[in-house]
C-alpha cells in the first residue's frame, strides 16, 4: 500500500484559480478531481460540496491548477488528471463521450445522442452536458446546437467562445 501524501485528504477541498478567462474553483476528494467551475456559473456547487480551502501544497490541486493555466495559455493540449465527477450513469456516459471530442473538434447534442444509440435523447444529453462538473477538463464547450450555434454554456457563452477560439474552432 502506498502511503498518502500528508496534505491529501478524502474530504472535499478546493482552490481558487485566477485564469485569463475569469476566476475558477477547482475541487477534489481523495486522489481525484471532482470539479472545475467558473466562479458564479450556473450549477455552481453548494459550499459543502467544495469543502475547505486546500493548502497551497496540495499536490492534486496544484497539478490541476498548473494544467488548467497551461491549457488556457495554449501550452497544453489535454489534461492528465484523475477524475471522479459525481453524476448518474447516463451523465457519466455523456461525460465520457465529451472526453473523446478532440481539441479543435466539435459535435452536437444530437450527435452525442446518436453516439449513445439514443437518437431522441438530445435534450437529455443537453441536460447532462450542462451538469458537467469538470468544465474545460471534460470539454462540454465543444458541443454546439444542430445548426452550429452557441447554446447553453454554464460558464457563459463568452467563455465558450473564448475556449473555442483558443482551440482554433473560431477565428479570433
Amino acid at each position: 500500500m502506498t502511503p498518502q501524501h500528508p496534505t491529501t485528504t478524502a474530504l472535499p477541498r478546493h482552490r481558487r484559480v485566477d485564469t485569463p478567462i475569469g476566476p475558477y474553483l477547482i475541487a477534489a476528494e481523495g486522489e481525484a478531481l471532482t470539479g472545475v467551475w467558473r466562479q458564479d456559473q450556473a450549477h455552481f456547487p453548494r459550499p459543502e460540496r467544495l469543502g475547505e480551502e486546500a493548502p497551497a501544497q496540495d499536490p492534486l490541486l496544484a497539478a490541476a491548477e498548473r494544467q488548467l493555466l497551461a491549457y488556457l495559455a495554449g501550452e497544453r493540449e489535454a489534461f492528465d488528471l484523475p477524475l471522479s465527477p459525481r453524476g448518474t450513469p447516463f451523465q457519466q456516459q455523456v461525460w465520457k463521450m465529451l472526453r473523446e471530442i478532440p481539441r479543435g473538434g466539435t459535435t452536437t447534442y444530437g450527435g452525442l445522442a446518436r453516439g449513445l444509440d439514443r437518437p431522441r435523447a438530445a435534450q437529455a444529453v443537453g441536460a447532462a452536458v450542462g451538469a458537467n462538473p469538470l468544465s474545460i477538463v471534460v470539454p462540454c464547450h465543444r458541443v454546439l446546437a444542430a445548426d452550429g450555434s452557441m447554446t447553453g454554456y454554464a460558464g457563459g457563452i463568452e467563455t465558450k467562445q473564448a475556449l473555442l477560439r483558443l482551440e482554433g474552432v473560431l477565428l479570433a
